[in-house]
């Protein structure tokens, strides 16, 4: 190793150092998902740190998608896959594949990359301990001239009643890394799908996270000239959804940043799962990777 590239290591860590002890101690949730989910360098990456977080003493709490890999299982037992506003149709059939991807296959995988990076990961669903309570989704078709809104029946898709965290709470304090699968269970047993960034959100906000991260297959929040936009809060993302520049998916996604920093959360930051490390790169660096939301 050079003295240059020495000097350059040297200063890498020693940037980290007051963001180390700035979240020692506290919860970190991170929504995990896209590209970072199903390239195969990238889950090790991002295993290794998720490790490293709670090595030095932060809380990283796993909240992890699977829509792709959902809908391979599907396509290979010929069902069709069927979507209303980005929304899985989840009939009873549908509901157990995703029972069996979600909190088996993919739920599972993650965990087998945590313990083998080193770390002490347990695998949930929302239905282990009632975690996630919840009731069915309730959507609403827009209005048309030719025809008045209607009530859209998904099936088995859900949004989160409550959040029951205390066993989240003793994984944490027990060195454990908790990773959960967005599967609720209503007061009746029925099981719902639930939207992974809607669980991060609510899950961050009843923890009292210091961070929400969710991790994309974008840069963050672009202007219309595709540079990266950051340190937006309720103000400026009305602007810039009133004149076009934010749109489609990425509104979901900016109203649960905003709704976990209103319930507490002191902010939320949307950021490019493919960047190797983004993790690390936007929790212990200056620079940050992504789009920063906060009050």
């Amino acid at each position: 190793m050079s003295a240059t590239e020495a000097k350059q290591y040297a200063h890498i860590l020693t940037e980290a150092l007051p963001y180390i002890q700035r979240y020692s101690g506290k919860t970190i949730v991170i929504k995990y998902g896209g590209n970072a989910m199903t390239d195969e360098k990238l889950k090790k990456s991002f295993a290794r740190d998720v490790v490293l977080l709670k090595q030095v003493g932060i809380n990283p709490v796993i909240v992890h998608g699977g829509g792709p890999q959902i809908g391979s299982v599907l396509e290979k037992i010929g069902k069709e896959s069927r979507f209303v506003e980005g929304m899985r149709v989840t009939d009873s059939e549908t509901m157990d594949i995703v029972q069996m991807v979600l909190g088996g296959l993919v739920n599972k995988q993650i965990v087998s990359d945590i313990n083998q990076a080193g770390g002490r990961a347990i695998g949930l669903t929302g239905k282990d301990g009632d975690l996630i309570i919840a009731e069915k989704l309730h959507l609403k078709s827009k209005d048309t001239q030719s025809q008045p809104s209607e009530i859209i029946d998904l099936g088995h898709v859900g949004t989160v009643k409550k959040i029951n965290a205390g066993i989240v709470k003793l994984l944490d304090s027990e060195k454990y890394i908790p990773v959960i699968a967005p599967i609720g269970v209503g007061e009746d047993g029925t099981s719902y799908n639930i939207n992974a960034d809607l669980v991060a959100g609510e899950i961050a906000a009843v923890l009292g996270a210091e961070r929400l991260l969710l991790l994309t297959n974008t840069s963050g929040v672009l202007d219309k000239q595709g540079n990266l936009l950051t340190g937006l809060n309720h103000q400026k993302i009305k602007a810039l959804t009133d004149d076009g520049t934010i749109q489609g998916g990425m509104l979901p996604k900016l109203q649960c940043a905003l709704d976990a920093v209103d319930a507490g959360t002191e902010s939320s930051c949307i950021i490019d799962g493919r960047v190797p490390h983004a993790v690390l790169l936007e929790l212990l660096t200056d620079e940050g990777v992504g789009t920063l939301v906060r009050k």
